[in-house]
């Protein structure tokens, strides 16, 4: 389990395929503090650490991951949003977040709005997805209040903070994100779904 609150980016340092399979080496100054098995969350992706050496590790991705995220469109140089696991006890800063990317959104707007910055995503809403006014949402793996919501779209306001600590600075229109959305909407969702 995550909160949704970055730690920290990480450099992707190499991208190697085998069969199905992705290999990613990231750079971050929080390779010291992980441990092989570990947990770690990826722009929300929740990917385990295969191998560790000096500020490297690599995590490995498979072939239903690769199909429900972004992780396709990662390239050597990219940022990645990090947040290890939640550690029992700990405050919970953003909200439950599992890591476990329900869709692909696009960023359809991106604007600074004299201090803060305004992001609005486009989703694919076959899938059956919702957002709710002042809900939560997880964007690349940040934990995030609902501003505006639609049938197949919201926006999200954000801190300068989050604005320099996040990839968010990369977005532009048509980039391709991670969405993870409230567990418990998905709950309440498939309830009165199944009515």
């Amino acid at each position: 389990m995550f909160t949704g609150i970055i730690e920290t980016l990480g450099v992707i340092q190499e991208i190697k395929k085998e069969k199905d399979n992705i290999h990613i080496t990231m750079d971050s100054s929080i390779t010291s503090e992980l441990q092989i098995d570990q947990s770690v969350a990826h722009n929300g992706i929740c990917l385990t650490v295969v191998a560790l050496k000096d500020t490297f590790y690599t995590v490995t991705a498979i072939d239903e991951t690769i199909k429900k995220t972004n992780l396709s469109d990662w390239k050597v140089g990219d940022n990645v949003n990090l947040e290890r696991a939640m550690k029992l006890g700990d405050r919970l800063d953003g909200h439950i977040v599992q890591g476990h990317v329900d869709q692909i959104g696009t960023c359809i707007t991106a604007e600074e709005t004299n201090g803060s910055w305004y992001y609005t995503f486009e989703y694919d809403e076959k899938l059956n997805n919702i957002t709710i006014e002042k809900g939560s949402i997880t964007v690349n793996g940040v934990s995030l209040t609902v501003v505006n919501s639609k049938k197949n779209q919201f926006s999200v306001a954000i801190i300068p903070y989050t604005h320099e600590h996040t990839n968010f600075k990369t977005f532009e229109i048509g980039t391709k994100i991670n969405l993870e959305f409230d567990v418990i909407g998905k709950y309440v969702s498939r309830l009165y779904a199944n009515k």
